[in-house]
Order: C-alpha cells, then sequence, then structure tokens
C-alpha cells in the first residue's frame, strides 16, 4: 500500500508541477518580477509539502528554531533527499539556494531557478566557478536574503559520513556572516537508492549558528562534527 501512494505522489507532483505553466507564462508577460517569482515557487513547493502528507503520509518537524540568526545568514544543511531543497522554500522564505547548473535541465524547476534567482554555479569551470558563487552569495546578502548550500555537493545515503566540498570553506571566509548548520534526516523516508517513499516525521533541526573568524579547517571540522552528530542522534519517527 505505502508503494501505491508514493507513485500515486508521483503522478500528482507531475500534475501539479505541469499546472504551473501558465503561471510561469504569466509572469514571464509581467517581466518575471522576482517577488513573484519566489511567491510562485513557494506555492509550488508547498503544494507538494501538502501532498506528501496527504497521499504518503510524509509530514516534518522543526526544533531549534530559536538559533536562527534574526539577520540574513549562510545556511548549511545536510543532503539526503530531494526533499529538503523543495522544503527550504518554505522554512525560509526567499532563501538564495546554490545550485548545480544541470538543474536547469529540469522543465519548469529550471525557470524559477533562474529568475528567482537562484545561484548557479557551473562545477566543470573550476575558479571561475567559485568566483561567481561568492559574488552571487554575497549580492544575495545585501539583498536581505539568506544564503543556502548543501556542502556534501550532492544527496548522500544516511550510512556515509557528511564530508563537505572546499568551496563552503571560501564561501565561510569570505562572506563574513554567522553559519546557521541544519540537520535533517529525510534520507529514511526519501532518499537516493529508495524504491518508494515511506510514511514518517523528518526531524528538521537547527542547530547552534558558527560565528565568523574561525580558520577555515576549524570551521569545517565543527561543522561537520554538528551535523553528524545531529543526524545520528535524530532517529527516524516511523508512521
Amino acid at each position: 500500500m505505502q508503494r501505491i501512494r508514493s507513485t500515486l505522489f508521483d503522478v500528482l507532483l507531475a500534475i501539479w508541477t505541469g499546472l504551473f505553466v501558465p503561471v510561469l507564462a504569466l509572469l514571464w508577460l509581467c517581466g518575471s518580477p522576482e517577488r513573484g517569482v519566489r511567491l510562485a515557487s513557494r506555492l509550488w513547493a508547498r503544494g507538494i509539502l501538502v501532498s506528501l502528507k496527504c497521499l504518503v503520509g510524509l509530514t516534518y518537524a522543526e526544533r531549534g528554531q530559536h538559533n536562527i540568526p534574526d539577520r540574513p545568514c549562510l545556511i548549511i544543511a545536510n543532503h539526503q533527499s530531494t526533499w529538503e531543497t523543495l522544503a527550504f522554500l518554505i522554512l525560509f522564505p526567499d532563501v538564495a539556494i546554490v545550485a548545480k547548473q544541470e538543474l536547469l535541465t529540469i522543465p519548469v524547476f529550471s525557470w524559477f531557478l533562474r529568475k528567482s534567482p537562484m545561484i548557479l554555479i557551473d562545477r566543470e569551470s573550476g575558479s571561475k566557478a567559485v568566483r561567481r558563487m561568492v559574488q552571487g552569495c554575497q549580492a544575495a546578502l545585501a539583498q536581505g536574503r539568506s544564503v543556502l548550500i548543501f556542502p556534501e555537493g550532492t544527496r548522500k545515503p544516511v550510512s556515509e559520513p557528511i564530508e563537505f566540498k572546499r568551496g563552503v570553506e571560501l564561501l565561510y571566509a569570505k562572506l563574513d556572516t554567522p553559519v546557521l548548520p541544519v540537520a535533517v534526516n529525510s534520507g529514511h523516508f526519501w532518499g537516493p537508492g529508495r524504491p518508494y517513499k515511506r510514511a514518517g516525521t523528518i526531524s528538521v533541526s537547527y542547530l547552534d549558528p558558527i560565528a565568523p573568524g574561525l580558520a577555515g579547517h576549524e570551521f569545517m571540522r565543527k561543522a561537520e562534527e554538528l551535523l553528524e552528530a545531529e543526524t545520528k542522534s535524530s532517529w527516524p519517527q516511523a508512521a
């Protein structure tokens, strides 16, 4: 039965995404205003989360909200599933996500990425991509938008240890802003290699912010250890 519910969700996701094609056309005719695009993307993501709850029985619970800085910051999160890519649009309205250039191949979603705008990087272009990433993050923070990056670079199975790519170390040094670590255990329910989505409650834990000023290697070690410890302690709440 759970497999059937998961399949129904996948079908509804495709239909829901298709319904946004006219919305894209209308926004394009209006000049693609950034606020309008971001509002539409949040509506799209919220519809997906509601569908997950109703069809799959998958929801989420937040803890540690008092740790969220009262000003724009750099958000780092472990990456276990597609779920957090969608959910962060709701959890942090107007967030600027550092995303891979490959995501531009996804219909509809790619348009939102370009027009929101998000910070798109081409990992094949090396140092040039890093410079553009830093500049994009600085511009987003200056506009009052927090920046989200998944420092592991791609989704990881829950059994693998958390290891960051070096780009986040450079961001930490250049942005001079607090870093909010966020731990999720979404991979237990909707993760790479799973045949279908499971019911339950995803844990979203906002951890103690890391102040700017640490040495790069010290920041990396501290952030990885914080997220690793939290993901191991957040046992899935299966339905």
